[in-house]
C-alpha cells in the first residue's frame, strides 16, 4: 500500500506522468484534454487515462455583510449553465441570486478583487475582510480555484442595477437579512452552491465576525 505520512496520502509530482496536454477548444472558457497516468494507492500506476478539463483562471467569492443591519448584499444574474441544463424548459431558473465574484487580473491580490468587483457588481464599498478559505468547486472538470471571503458593508442605501457594459453584465442588486438568506437555500430559491457554503459559513462564525468588527463586546455571544 502506499505509504501515508500524518493522514496524508504522500502523493507528490513524481507520482503523475503526463503524456500529452493539448487546447482543444478556446472560447468564453478553454478546454484543454490531458492524457496521464498517475501512482496508485497499492503502488502500482494506472492505465493512460484521458480527461478534459475547464481552463478558466482562479477566482475571488465575496459575501458582503452589514452586521448592523444583519443583511447580505447578494446578486441576481442570468447564467448559462441553468439554462443549457433544461434546454430552456425552465427558462425562470436561469436568473440566479449569488455572491459577488471575478476572477483575477494580472497582478491582483485577492482582496482587491473583490473590491473591484464588489464595486462593479453591486456599487458596494468592502470593510473588514474575514477569510473563508481558499478551495476547488469541482475538481472533477474545472481546474479553478476560488477565494472565500465575508466582508464588512454598510447596506442601508445598496441596490438597483449594475454590472459592466464591456462584459455584457445586467446585475440586480438584492439586499435580503440573513435569516431570510439562509431560509431561502431551505425553499430552493438559492441553489448556488458558492452562495449556500457562504451564507452557512457566516452562520458558523457569526459571533467572530462582530466580535472581531468591534460589534460584539468580548466574552458576549
Amino acid at each position: 500500500m502506499f505509504p501515508y505520512v500524518n493522514g496524508e496520502s504522500g502523493f507528490g509530482p513524481d507520482d503523475v506522468e503526463l503524456m500529452a496536454r493539448e487546447r482543444v477548444f478556446s472560447g468564453y472558457f478553454a478546454v484543454d484534454r490531458l492524457k496521464l497516468r498517475h501512482r496508485r494507492y497499492d503502488g502500482e500506476w494506472t492505465q493512460p487515462i484521458q480527461r478534459e478539463v475547464f481552463i478558466s483562471g482562479d477566482a475571488v467569492v465575496v459575501l458582503p455583510y452589514d452586521p448592523v443591519l444583519d443583511n447580505v448584499v447578494l446578486i441576481e444574474q442570468f447564467r448559462a449553465g441553468p439554462y443549457a441544463n433544461t434546454n430552456g424548459a425552465n427558462a425562470q431558473d436561469a436568473w440566479l441570486i449569488e455572491t459577488i465574484a471575478g476572477r483575477f487580473e494580472t497582478g491582483e491580490a485577492p482582496e482587491a478583487v473583490a473590491r473591484r468587483e464588489a464595486i462593479e457588481e453591486a456599487g458596494c464599498h468592502l470593510g473588514q475582510f474575514f477569510p473563508m478559505g481558499v478551495f476547488y468547486q469541482s475538481p472533477g472538470c474545472i481546474a479553478e480555484k476560488i477565494h472565500y471571503y465575508c466582508a464588512i458593508t454598510d447596506s442601508s442605501e445598496l441596490g438597483g442595477l449594475h454590472g459592466c457594459d464591456h462584459e455584457d453584465e445586467d446585475i440586480r442588486v438584492i439586499v435580503m437579512p440573513r435569516v431570510k438568506a439562509l431560509e431561502a437555500i431551505s425553499t430552493g430559491r438559492i441553489c448556488d452552491i458558492t452562495l449556500a457554503f457562504a451564507l452557512q459559513w457566516l452562520e458558523l462564525n457569526r459571533v467572530r465576525v462582530l466580535r472581531d468588527s468591534g460589534l460584539l463586546a468580548p466574552g458576549r455571544t
